[in-house]
């Protein structure tokens, strides 16, 4: 097939204990239902002069290309605080894709079969799970938030056993990489100091560079993989969206969100969201998000301890310094990244009280997070009685106050608030709805909300629907993980 794959597998060719080889199950009757042409042009693939059969046939695995080399890779894990050795237990990477322009590419089949990992599970993903994958990674990739991407979906023709029967399918996710602070543990668990070397120069090699020559690498890479995941979590916070299985195989070293398993968006503004159905005590809520990011810096710093100086004790003192700095990290990060919703310029020693003072109000009127933030720029939403509230007057006038500070004017601030304030989100309701229309057959609605979130700073035709919160219910909201 003449489509453009240029394969450079570099990670299969470390020691055997970092992956096993190992090819997908085929499936019965594939049938490629989504192909993303925007993510396919930034590859430079060509698959319009390929039919659908033979396109089915790829993204499911059951015909590979020429130099792809199919693995599943190891990893561990702390899950809900508790380590476990993991790995690819339904995921096969194909292999590196090289563009044109010099980047590299992991791809990778998820759903794709049993591997050496599974641990007793079968291998396999239901269409459902695959899809809000593809909707919820394309609309934060809109958002312009780091994320892996999902290229395709394939419907296996074989069903999947979950709590129901369900229609099988596998997603193409494309990564700039699928190392993980999970693949760090793997080996530093083995106590195998030239391993952990090995994987140290590998990540260094491929996502940072510019270290390359530091007298201590290991340092800083936890250097730079703290402000990549600090600055990640900021911008989840900032679109109210929650993970909702933050454990440490679901960290990337790239700085990526990975892994949309229980994810959703928050309507109401709570600080105590939690989605997922598995998260009973609430580990992974929206507002446990940035602390969770630390303690999984710190796990990753354990790991690095042999390689940061040959005294274990001063080691340990060296990166425990580094993970204290996260907090003082965190907050300039989130104060600034507030006072771009809000409009602000410079600095006020009053800003933090005046977005503490809002989100207070909004947590106790029980406010829509997104179309909050709309209303100030001036976007009118459905239901907005709530805004005449009086103490939210009272705010507004000290918000406007602030924004005539430091030479701003409207034109300027409603330029920078419409830049991280997005006008319409995947809304949780509309995610379900288009998938169960999914799961009968019908993608229609699928493929509108796709072409919804791809615009999500603009003032798109007929979005209304899109932009309310869910109708008022007595049952709560949950996701699930798919497994």
């Amino acid at each position: 097939m003449t489509i453009g794959w240029h394969f450079d597998n570099t990670y299969s060719k470390l020691p055997n204990i970092f992956s096993s080889e190992v090819l997908p199950t085929k499936v019965k009757s594939p049938d490629l239902i989504i192909l993303n042409d925007d993510l396919s042009k930034e590859l430079g693939l060509d698959f319009s002069t390929t039919n659908n059969k033979n396109l089915s046939e790829l993204f499911s695995g059951n015909l590979l290309p020429k130099d792809s080399k199919t693995i599943a890779q190891a990893y561990a894990g702390h899950q809900f605080g508790h380590f476990t050795m993991l790995g690819d237990g339904r995921a096969t990477l194909m292999g590196e894709h090289v563009t044109k322009d010099n980047e590299r590419f992991d791809i990778q089949f998820k759903g794709s079969g049993i591997t050496p990992f599974s641990r007793n599970g079968d291998g396999r993903a239901a269409l459902g799970p695959m899809l809000r994958e593809y909707i919820i990674s394309e609309a934060i990739h809109a958002l312009n938030i780091p994320t892996t991407r999902s290229l395709a979906v394939v419907k296996t023709g074989e069903d999947v056993v979950r709590e129901n029967i369900l229609p099988g399918a596998i997603l193409t996710r494309v990564a700039s990489s699928h190392l993980r602070v999970g693949t760090f543990q793997y080996i530093a668990a083995r106590q195998n100091e030239n391993e952990l070397k090995t994987l140290v120069n590998y990540t260094v090699d491929r996502h940072y560079p510019n270290i390359e020559k530091s007298k201590n690498q290991a340092l800083d890479l936890l250097r730079a993989l703290m402000e990549k995941q600090i600055n990640l979590v900021i911008n989840w916070m900032r679109v109210g969206f929650i993970h909702g299985v933050m454990n440490t195989d679901n960290m990337t070293i790239s700085g990526e969100t990975i892994d949309y398993g229980p994810c959703a968006f928050m309507d109401t503004y709570d600080p105590q969201t939690v989605f997922s159905s598995i998260d009973q005590l609430g580990r992974y809520a929206y507002f446990n998000q940035p602390s969770i990011t630390k303690w999984n810096l710190a796990r990753f710093a354990e790991c690095l301890v042999p390689l940061v100086n040959e005294d274990k004790d001063k080691a340990i003192d060296i990166v425990t310094e580094e993970i204290n700095n996260f907090e003082k990290i965190y907050e300039t990060k989130w104060l600034n990244m507030m006072r771009d919703k809000l409009g602000l310029f410079g600095e006020d020693p009053k800003d933090q009280v005046l977005i503490l003072d809002l989100l207070t109000w909004m947590h106790q009127n029980k406010t829509d997070y997104t179309n909050t933030f709309c209303y100030l720029m001036n976007e009118k939403i459905q239901n907005n009685e709530i805004f005449n509230n009086e103490n939210f007057i009272v705010w507004k006038k000290r918000w406007e106050e602030r924004l005539m500070s430091n030479n701003n004017t409207p034109e300027k601030y409603l330029k920078l608030m419409r830049s991280v304030n997005p006008l319409v989100i995947p809304r949780n309701h509309k995610v379900e709805e288009a998938l169960e229309l999914a799961n009968n057959n019908d993608l229609s609605l699928v493929k509108k909300l796709i072409k919804i979130i791809e615009k999500p700073y603009e003032n798109q035709k007929e979005i209304a629907e899109y932009q309310s919160a869910a109708p008022i219910s007595d049952q709560r909201y949950q996701t699930f993980c798919g497994t």
